[in-house]
């Protein structure tokens, strides 16, 4: 049986959003309703260590997450370059850390073009000062991506973005070996990463 959503089907409960940088990756969430995504934290991007991912794995069970969406930054013209690569290969660490964990949660890439610029202007609308931003941007550019891909479920009714699984999870076979990619897309009405 595959992954495909069916109308109306998506997971209900807190949910967690990822917005994932080479320095910093910030975190936000979501009440269980699905309403209203909130900043959580900010983690310091360990590339060596990935202790940043073991806690993200960790609060994920702490809060009894039943969804997480990691931003995948793309290019207006909808490209992926560089950083895009950096958010699948931390969303594959992240699916990792939950396998290894024994947690079941999902972990999908969203679109999530221009959430720090956005975070940022909402910060200066806000009146926080520009040297502020820093520690608190990468949450709220968490909570965009969140609340972008909450109000996409309400929307369509269904599941949205792609489902990404560690390098040696189950894939959609389900027989203990990834077949497939890493990544898996599911169709949309625009045959793109929503």
């Amino acid at each position: 049986m595959t992954e495909a959503a069916l109308p109306g089907v998506y997971p209900q409960g807190v949910k967690l959003g990822v917005d994932v940088g080479t320095v910093r990756v910030g975190v936000a969430v979501c009440d269980r309703d699905g309403i209203l995504a909130t900043p959580l934290r900010t983690l310091e991007r360990n590339a060596k260590k990935n202790t940043d991912v073991r806690i993200l794995a960790a609060l994920a069970a702490e809060l009894n997450a039943v969804e997480i969406f990691v931003g995948l930054p793309r290019t207006m013209k909808g490209e992926e370059h560089a950083s895009a690569r950096m958010a699948t290969e931390y969303a594959q660490l992240l699916a990792g850390a939950l396998r290894h964990s024994g947690s079941e949660v999902p972990v999908r890439l969203v679109d999530e073009r221009l959430s720090t610029v956005t975070a940022h202007r909402n910060l200066h609308e806000a009146g926080m000062s520009s040297k502020n931003h820093r520690r608190v941007v990468d949450q709220v550019a968490a909570a965009g991506i969140l609340q972008h891909a909450i109000d996409m479920q309400k929307a369509r009714g269904t599941e949205v973005g792609n489902r990404v699984y560690a390098e040696s999870a189950p894939g959609p076979t389900g027989n203990g070996a990834q077949t497939g990619p890493a990544v898996q897309t599911h169709s949309s009405e625009h045959g793109r990463l929503q």
